[in-house]
């Protein structure tokens, strides 16, 4: 028999594991016809627990910006500023939504859901979508190069523009309206990819005029290429708006799980996680949905990870029409602007979209890149950030700076810094590159259905510009089908390797490193497969390509493997399927490590 002590001891661990089961607050919300905007803010706001789940019952829900939350944020890759957030979750210990098949359809300028500081984040099994989507097109009926104009067939339903002035106005919702057409594509009316040959066109019409049986004339002196009659042309707005929100917005948060989340349309990125920890997208969806006459899904990136650790994983997802990366995987470097002392260095963010972002925090070690080497060099760890503003901020070490560490040198958090493994996925029919990735941590891109207007997959850490870093160190691709990539009117590779440096860093010096390419199935009607500048370290190996007749080749001299500037790289038991007349193309100091054997057809 227990003792009396063992009993009380037994009902104390019983209750506090009830307690504990009790700790998760439910959260039932029932379907309305109503806005849902204050129903799930005040459900939130009143929550009394740290760990919540919100159960929608099953049907359509619709969110107007009127009673949203009212917040300004910095939005990494996106435009800064007051944003009306319908979901607004901080500093929860957990947070799952459970959407059972609900649809929810947004309007106007919103960024839906926004996780601040959470330790377990869980979506699942929902839709989202916008009712009027932030975009403009029209079928291309006539090009006139001569007299400098192209009409076209707008489209209505659905869609919200006015023609005011000579110029088009949309969308006219809550006031809000793009300046010009801005950032514009051309598309295949049957598939809704991007047109072959197409290039990025920023539109700024002279004057549109309403032609007599209801068609568009476009009256633009500096039009340099034409959209293509048949086709349809898309755009999207300037560049300094275009951006205003992605879908999801996750920062600084752990444990995050998106699981059969579909988004039909953003205004911005789809999901975007900001220096936060072990990630996974699976069973989910970015695309047009099925009926609808739209050819653009979200406005930018489906996916995109700024600074983040732990394991990455974008499993059996499909991502099309989207109007710039599958996905977008990086950190970011910032430049030396001034050194203060022994121990502390000020340091700029470059890009006008990364501004307000948060470089690094007490206890991230950071890499010390010094011109020209682009190396990382020394390792020092962080024990105070002091943030001047959102350009400039001033980081204070444990030891010492090095000595000879100048202004204009840069660094790179090497703390932040993600495992990363896309798998089963399909990715095609959008504008850019399926895949961009930049992390010195394995990565792993296998068994994927890929279709690209840009290069398909693309390793590219950059010093200036976007200033994303940095370089790999072990990538693996294997397994992966490749269809109909490289197809826009720039020349690109279904694999290209192209570090973007400034001018003060030593151009040959070798990046990125170790990189295996096999087993892939390529089908291509152009010639590049793999493009590399300053790899040491690439195997080429078992890959089937097979040359088709679905386009006319747009550089028919370019070689099917490009080496630039590259150590240690092997070319082996490939076979090339068709007509080959430029296989191998080696600069002089990738002749001397190049090893090449057994491959057929080249």
């Amino acid at each position: 028999m227990k003792s009396i002590k063992e009993k009380l001891v037994l009902i104390g661990l019983l209750l506090v594991g009830a307690l504990a089961m009790q700790a998760k607050e439910v959260i039932n919300i029932g379907h309305t016809n109503e806005d849902a905007t204050s129903i799930v803010r005040n459900a939130i706001e009143n929550a009394k627990e740290k760990e919540i789940q919100l159960v929608f019952e099953k049907g359509q829900y619709h969110f107007l910006t009127d009673y949203a939350v009212g917040k300004y944020l910095y939005v990494t890759n996106h435009g800064n500023g007051f944003k009306k957030i319908i979901f607004s979750f901080e500093g929860f210990d957990a947070v799952e939504i459970e959407g059972n098949g609900a649809e929810f359809i947004f309007r106007g300028q919103t960024a839906p859901f926004v996780f601040e500081g959470c330790n377990k984040i869980e979506v699942k099994n929902l839709t989202l979508d916008w009712d009027i989507p932030f975009s403009f097109q029209g079928d291309v009926v006539a090009v006139n190069k001569k007299e400098q104009y192209y009409d076209l067939k707008p489209y209505t339903d659905g869609f919200s523009w006015k023609l005011q002035k000579g110029r088009i106005m949309f969308p006219g919702i809550n006031g809000f309206n793009f300046s010009y057409l801005g950032s514009s594509l051309s598309h295949n009316k049957e598939t809704k990819a991007v047109d072959y040959g197409a290039w990025d066109m920023s539109l700024r019409p002279n004057y549109v005029k309403k032609l007599a049986n209801g068609n568009l004339r476009f009256f633009d002196k500096n039009m340099k290429k034409w959209p293509r009659v048949g086709s349809v042309l898309q755009s999207k707005g300037d560049k300094a708006h275009n951006r205003y929100a992605p879908a999801f917005l996750v920062r600084n948060s752990k444990n995050i799980v998106f699981d059969n989340v579909v988004i039909h349309h953003a205004l911005g990125m789809g999901f975007l996680c900001e220096r936060s920890d072990n990630i996974k997208i699976i069973n989910s969806g970015i695309y047009v949905r099925e009926g609808s006459d739209r050819v653009i899904s979200i406005i930018a990136d489906a996916t995109h990870f700024a600074n983040c650790k732990g394991d990455i994983l974008i499993e059996n997802c499909r991502l099309e029409g989207m109007y710039d990366d599958g996905t977008n995987v990086h950190g970011t470097y910032v430049e030396v602007n001034k050194i203060i002392d022994t121990k502390t260095v000020r340091v700029a963010l470059k890009h006008a979209q990364q501004m307000g972002f948060e470089f690094a925090g007490a206890g991230d070690e950071i890499w010390f890149i010094k011109v020209p080497s682009p190396s990382r060099n020394e390792v020092n760890v962080v024990t105070s950030v002091k943030v001047i503003n959102d350009y400039y901020s001033d980081i204070t070490f444990e030891s010492e700076i090095p000595t000879d560490l100048k202004t204009g040198d840069i660094l790179e958090n090497k703390t932040w810094n993600p495992v990363f493994t896309m798998r089963g996925n399909t990715i095609r029919d959008h504008r850019a590159r399926n895949i961009i990735i930049k992390t010195p941590k394995k990565i792993i891109i296998e068994d994927n259905d890929l279709s690209s207007m840009m290069s398909s997959i693309m390793l590219r850490g950059e010093t200036y510009y976007w200033f994303e870093s940095g370089n790999v160190e072990e990538v693996i691709i294997r397994n992966n089908r490749f269809e109909y990539c490289a197809y826009s009117g720039s020349e690109h590779a279904v694999l290209k390797v192209s570090p973007r440096l400034g001018k003060a860093f030593d151009q040959t010096a070798s990046y990125d490193r170790n990189i295996l390419f096999e087993n892939n199935e390529i089908k291509t009607f152009d010639n590049r497969i793999v493009w590399a500048d300053r790899v040491d370290g690439l195997i080429i190996r078992n890959n089937t390509i097979e040359q088709t007749n679905t386009e006319k080749p747009q550089f028919p001299d370019a070689y099917m493997f490009d080496l630039i500037h590259c150590k240690n790289v092997e070319i082996y038991k490939n076979k090339y399927i068709g007509d080959c007349k430029n296989g191998i193309k080696a600069d002089e100091t990738s002749k001397k490590t190049l090893k090449v054997k057994r491959n057929k057809g080249f």
